[in-house]
């Protein structure tokens, strides 16, 4: 199947931010994402999917008895997270792929992870029922995410910014997950929302199927 255009144009912008991610993200990740990437790596179990795992700031995190898979969209992302993988002696599984169309078979993963990155998926339904696809029944979905503020001026702003970046870099500021968790057939097991409502952790399981047990 041919790539379609936002995807060509979402590797190529990833790829050229690709070297100065981690300098820039520096700031917002002590200040505002704070313990949030620990929050979701406690809760890893088993076979791990890290999906937009970016430069691996989640490897670090991961409790040890775990497996990880990593796939992302950027080849210059991939080749940073082998540096850090080696780096902190981890085995990581890497994969070039999109976050809508997991090359993965149903059932394969007992954890999936998405920290920072469903904000830039163009269909983040898409992205969230791949995910259950690719979980087992009772495998968790750990989701973090800066979303639409619960303060209406902080809002107001997010929309504002919003012109500027969705065309830029297809970057989001006024979506949330939990909506599409739960129509994807998630149960939430729990959530924490910090900075005025504009960051948010979520941990859901997928259910057993009906008629299995």
């Amino acid at each position: 199947m041919a790539e379609s255009g936002s995807i060509v144009k979402a590797r190529r912008i990833w790829d050229q931010v690709a070297p100065s991610y981690d300098r820039r993200m520096a700031f917002l990740e002590r200040h505002m994402f704070g313990d949030g990437r620990v929050w979701l790596a406690a809760r890893a179990r088993g076979r791990v999917l890290d999906v937009g795992v970016g430069t691996g700031g989640n490897l670090a995190h991961y409790p040890d008895d775990v497996t990880v898979t990593g796939l992302d969209l950027s080849p210059a992302m991939l080749a940073l997270v082998r540096r850090r993988a080696a780096d902190l002696g981890r085995p990581v599984d890497l994969h070039e792929g999109d976050a809508e169309r997991l090359p993965f078979a149903d059932g394969s993963f007992d954890t999936v992870v998405c920290a920072l990155a469903l904000r830039t998926v163009p269909d983040p339904a898409a992205a969230i029922a791949e995910a259950r696809r690719v979980l087992v029944p009772g495998g968790r979905l750990l989701l973090l995410d800066h979303v639409v503020s619960t303060w209406p001026p902080i809002h107001a702003f997010q929309w504002v910014f919003e012109r500027f970046t969705i065309p830029a870099a297809g970057e989001h500021f006024t979506r949330r997950q939990v909506p599409l968790v739960r129509a994807a057939g998630f149960t939430i097991a729990a959530t924490r929302r910090t900075r005025a409502g504009t960051v948010e952790c979520v941990d859901a399981v997928r259910p057993a199927d009906p008629g299995t047990g």
